[in-house]
């Protein structure tokens, strides 16, 4: 079975970036995971929550929902603060989500933008780091050693790729894109379901408006940035995040 493995900061981050794509694969038969490393609780928008631990529970179980909407085979939401990814000893945490790589052996990998998506939020920026360098290492036996004397073995990602988009925000800090080298089309159904599952996420009833208008305005693609391959090879539009993997390993 193939199997996709998708890294994102905060919960909600699964369906405002990566919804339709999820979903869309997991209807095909490929195995999806996502691994939030943070459980939200420094949003601006709390619902009915009194406390971060509050938020904290809240926010994890809306993960789940939006997980099941979108038919992901397993999500976890990790203890990482949120709102300060970028105070975290990088070792430790890219070794944790190395073994992460090495236990389900995902044969693509998506995440965010090194920029920090279109919000330029600085947790984006470094999932995406965390993520980029677990992927490269994973496949490495140099790395984590300790990881491979208890019973895991190198992985090699065959491809990964960073969430993208064609538009910005002037309301918000500068960013700088990646080009989009890979344009997933969504159906009604995909859309439909993606926004669905982001108002599953009921704490931030808030954003519902505004998502659904630049959903249903700008959101008829997920893009992706093939950040990296195991096949060199010169960039190429891609519609398939599995384009050119074999199902091995």
């Amino acid at each position: 079975m193939l199997r996709l493995l998708c890294f994102t900061a905060h919960p909600d981050d699964e369906a405002g970036s990566f919804g339709g794509t999820l979903l869309r694969y997991a209807e095909r038969g490929v195995e999806t995971h996502v691994v939030c490393l943070t459980p939200g609780q420094a949003a601006t928008h709390r619902g009915a929550a009194k406390s971060d631990d509050e938020l904290s529970a809240a926010r994890r179980l809306e993960f789940q929902a939006a997980c099941k909407l979108l038919k992901v085979s397993h999500g976890t939401v990790l203890d990482y603060p949120d709102g300060k990814l970028d105070r975290q000893d990088f070792y430790s945490v890219v070794a944790d989500l190395t073994r992460r790589v090495r236990e389900l052996r995902p044969h693509v990998v998506m995440t965010m933008g090194t920029e920090g998506a279109i919000t330029a939020h600085p947790d984006h920026s470094m999932v995406s780091v965390f993520a980029t360098m677990a992927c490269h290492w994973a496949g490495r036996t140099n790395r984590f050693a300790d990881q491979l004397e208890n019973g895991l073995a190198p992985h090699r990602t065959q491809k990964l790729y960073y969430a993208t988009a064609l538009f910005t925000m002037p309301d918000r800090q500068p960013v700088s894109l990646a080009p989009t080298t890979t344009i997933i089309e969504l159906n009604q159904h995909e859309i439909d379901a993606k926004i669905a599952a982001f108002k599953l996420h009921t704490s931030q009833a808030p954003l519902f408006g505004f998502f659904e208008e630049t959903i249903r305005k700008r959101g008829k693609t997920e893009v992706f940035h093939l950040a990296n391959s195991v096949r060199p090879s010169k960039l190429a539009t891609e519609t398939d995040l599995f384009a050119g993997v074999e199902d091995v390993g």
